[in-house]
């Protein structure tokens, strides 16, 4: 169950309690209703504005099992393999992406469009999944406060992109990618 989901059920619970401590008496004296029971839904947080979703091909849910493979070898959070998913679906749609030539954004390489000249590692390394990942994530651990900002304030401060709301978009799809292959 990831963070925020765990934070709202504690905190849907802990005003349960609450409530049953405080009514509990009064409603002991109250007459009888007929009521039926009612289900309640607890939800995440609503991600920022309008959001994309693509369909994957067995390379890109590859991809999506590598970088959560990275993210709990690393005893990271669901959280951090949310913010990297959503990241990669941004940068390259979860593809491993080589030199595109003149469609290359300056020497950016792999997943999460990492450059070499920038320090992320050589090209080969950037290339490889779970090098990249840990990169990231690297990169991730070194915001403060990330666990707790908006999903696009977190991609953005590691990545320091052109387009830096653009990462929002993909969080619900990173969410359910993340809660459909985090026990599997």
């Amino acid at each position: 169950m990831n963070t925020i989901i765990r934070k709202s059920v504690l905190s849907v619970a802990g005003l349960a309690f609450a409530g049953g401590v405080f009514a509990g008496p009064i409603a002991a004296h109250a007459n009888p209703v007929d009521s039926k029971p009612v289900a309640v839904a607890v939800q995440s947080a609503k991600p920022q504005g309008d959001q994309s979703r693509i369909t994957l091909n067995d390379e890109q849910s590859a991809n999506v099992k590598a970088i959560i493979a990275a993210t709990k070898k690393a005893g990271l959070p669901e959280r951090a393999a949310v913010i990297s998913i959503a990241t990669s679906l941004q940068e390259s749609k979860l593809e491993n992406l080589g030199h595109l030539g003149d469609k290359n954004d300056h020497d950016s390489l792999g997943l999460f469009q990492q450059r070499p000249t920038s320090g992320w590692g050589t090209p080969e390394q950037i290339t490889d999944p779970a090098y990249s990942t840990t990169a990231f994530l690297k990169g991730l651990k070194q915001v403060d406060g990330w666990q707790d900002m908006p999903l696009t304030q977190a991609a953005q401060t590691v990545q320091v992109s052109a387009y830096p709301d653009a990462y929002a978009q993909w969080e619900q799809q990173a969410t359910d990618l993340v809660g459909q292959h985090w026990n599997s």
